[in-house]
């Protein structure tokens, strides 16, 4: 079976992905390439502001874990020993 050529695609018909993912395939290659470098090049200013982030994660997990339950509006009209069912 051969490949139709350029000219005789519809105009909106989609183009075979051969080139888009040899793109994609060059793209991921050369990104994984440059981070490794820039690792290897720079791991002791990495390294040096591990604390500072490690720092920066608490904040910021308190705000996305609390995302689920509702807030604290809840706490103070529940009964001790009370279980209240949100639906």
């Amino acid at each position: 079976m051969m490949k139709p050529e350029p000219s005789e695609l519809k105009p909106g018909a989609e183009q075979p992905p051969g080139p888009r993912i040899r793109h994609l395939w060059i793209f991921w290659v050369f990104l994984a390439i440059a981070l490794t470098f820039l690792v290897l090049e720079h791991r002791a200013h990495l390294f040096g502001a591990l604390p500072f982030l490690l720092l920066l994660a608490c904040p910021l997990m308190h705000l996305f874990m609390h995302h689920g339950h509702g807030g604290h509006a809840g706490h103070a009209s529940s009964r001790p020993g009370e279980i209240s069912h949100k639906e």
